[in-house]
C-alpha cells in the first residue's frame, strides 16, 4: 500500500493550534478573559496552556515526511544541513523582527527613547519553535530511534535534576518559584535581565528551558514516524488516544514532585502536554483520514497550510493597531481598544465582546488564508 506523503489530518491539527493562538492573543481587553482562555498563573495548566506545545509537537510530526529520505539510506548532506540551519535561522529572525517592530512603532508614533531599543527581547515563541526545531532535526538526523529515546529521556530527567539541585544564589537549590528558579537565573547571566520578557527576571521561553521543548518536538517525530508505517484505520487512532491518556496520567503523577508548568517548560509538563497533543492528534485522524470528512476539516486545514504567515501576520496586525491611536490627547484611546470599546463592548458586555473580538480577529484572519489558498499562495521557509 502507498502510504500518503502528507497527512491533511496534520494539516486540521495545525490549523486548529493557529487559530486557538490567535483566539488567546487577541481579547478585546486583557482585564476581561474567560480563565480557559488564561495562562495558568504559574503551576498548573489550562488549554491555553495547551498551545505552544502543540505547534511544536507537531513540528516534529511532521519532520518524518520532509526528512524521510534523509533519515533512511542515504546520509545527511551538508546541504540539508544547510536548508535546516536556514529555516531555524529565519525562524529566529522573524521572532526578533517583530520585537523589533514593536519597538520601532513606539519610537516613531509615541516618541520612545532610542535607548528602549537595546532592551529588545532576544527570545519569544518563534524563537523557541527555531532552537527546538534545529536539535531536533540534527538528532533525528544522526541518531537511531534508539538513540532518540535515551536522549529525550537524558533531557527530561537531567533537566529535572538541575532544576531541583543546582542552587541559585540567594535562593538555594530547588527553588521553583518565578523569581528563584534556575532557568530565570541561566537568562539573566547570558541574556541579562534588559533582554527578558518585560525587562523582568524571568522569561517564559527561556534558553535551559527550551532543552525540554525539545523532547516535545521528538515526541511529535515518534508520532509522525509511526503514522508513515500504519493503516489508515480506527485502530490507528485508537492506538493514539490509548498512549495519549497514559502520557496525561503520567504527567499528572509527576507532576506532583514536579509541578506542570509551563512557565519552566516542566518535564511533567511536556509528558502532560504530549498526550492531549496525542488524543487531539487521534481525533483528527479518525475524522479526516479514516472516515473521510474532508470537508469538516477544511477551514481548519486552510489556516494550517500557511499558520506562521497567520502567526507573524497577526502579530504585526495587533502591534500596529496596539501602538496607534484614535484622536489626540493623553487619553486617546488605542486602536485596538477603540474597536473593542465601540464595536463589542456596547452591545455584547465587557467579557462577552472581549471574546467576540478575539473570534471577529481568527475570522478576518481564516479570510485572508483563504484568499491566500485560492491562490495557491504558500507561505514557506
Amino acid at each position: 500500500m502507498t502510504l500518503p506523503q502528507r497527512l491533511k489530518s496534520l494539516d486540521v491539527f495545525r490549523g486548529i493550534a493557529i487559530a486557538s493562538m490567535i483566539l488567546v492573543n487577541n481579547p478585546g481587553s486583557w482585564d476581561y478573559i474567560y480563565p480557559p482562555l488564561d495562562h495558568a498563573e504559574w503551576n498548573g495548566c489550562t488549554p491555553t496552556d495547551l498551545i505552544f506545545p502543540f505547534f511544536l509537537f507537531i513540528v516534529g510530526a511532521a519532520m518524518p515526511f520532509s526528512l524521510a529520505k534523509y533519515t533512511k539510506e542515504n546520509r545527511p548532506t551538508r546541504a540539508v544541513y544547510w536548508r535546516i540551519g536556514r529555516r531555524a535561522l529565519i525562524l529566529f529572525g522573524l521572532g526578533l523582527f517583530l520585537a523589533l517592530f514593536s519597538l520601532t512603532l513606539d519610537f516613531w508614533l509615541n516618541g520612545a527613547p532610542v535607548s528602549k531599543f537595546a532592551t529588545i527581547r532576544i527570545m519569544g515563541v518563534l524563537q523557541r519553535i527555531s532552537l527546538a526545531y534545529l536539535i531536533s532535526a540534527i538528532a533525528v538526523l544522526n541518531f537511531e530511534r534508539r538513540a532518540l529515546w535515551i536522549l529525550a529521556a537524558i533531557l527530561l530527567v537531567g533537566y529535572w535534576l538541575a532544576m531541583q539541585f543546582i542552587p541559585v544564589p540567594g535562593y538555594g537549590a530547588g527553588n521553583l518559584t518565578p523569581e528563584g528558579n534556575l532557568v530565570g537565573y541561566i537568562d539573566r547571566l547570558i541574556l541579562g535581565q534588559q533582554h527578558l520578557l518585560g525587562g523582568k527576571g524571568f522569561d517564559p521561553e527561556g534558553l535551559l528551558s527550551t532543552l525540554p521543548a525539545v523532547v516535545t518536538v521528538i515526541a511529535g517525530y515518534f508520532t509522525g514516524e509511526w503514522l508513515r508505517s500504519q493503516p489508515r484505520q480506527s485502530r490507528t487512532s485508537i492506538s493514539l488516544a490509548i498512549v495519549g491518556i497514559s502520557c496525561v496520567l503520567v504527567g499528572h503523577l509527576w507532576g506532583f514532585v514536579f509541578p506542570i508548568n509551563k512557565q519552566l517548560w516542566t518535564s511533567s509538563y511536556v509528558i502532560f502536554t504530549a498526550g492531549f497533543a496525542l488524543l487531539l492528534l487521534a481525533a483528527c485522524y479518525e475524522l479526516i483520514e479514516v472516515r473521510g470528512f474532508q470537508r469538516l476539516g477544511f477551514p481548519l486545514e486552510v489556516m494550517g497550510l500557511n499558520a506562521i504567515f497567520a502567526f507573524v501576520g497577526s502579530g504585526f496586525l495587533a502591534r500596529i493597531l496596539i501602538k496607534t491611536h484614535v484622536g489626540s490627547g493623553s487619553n486617546a484611546p488605542t486602536t485596538y481598544t477603540w474597536i473593542y470599546q465601540q464595536l463589542f463592548k456596547p452591545w455584547a458586555g465587557a467579557l462577552n465582546g472581549s471574546l467576540l473580538f478575539a473570534i471577529a480577529t481568527v475570522c478576518f484572519w481564516w479570510l485572508m488564508l483563504y484568499l491566500m489558498y485560492s491562490r495557491n499562495w504558500y507561505f514557506k521557509i
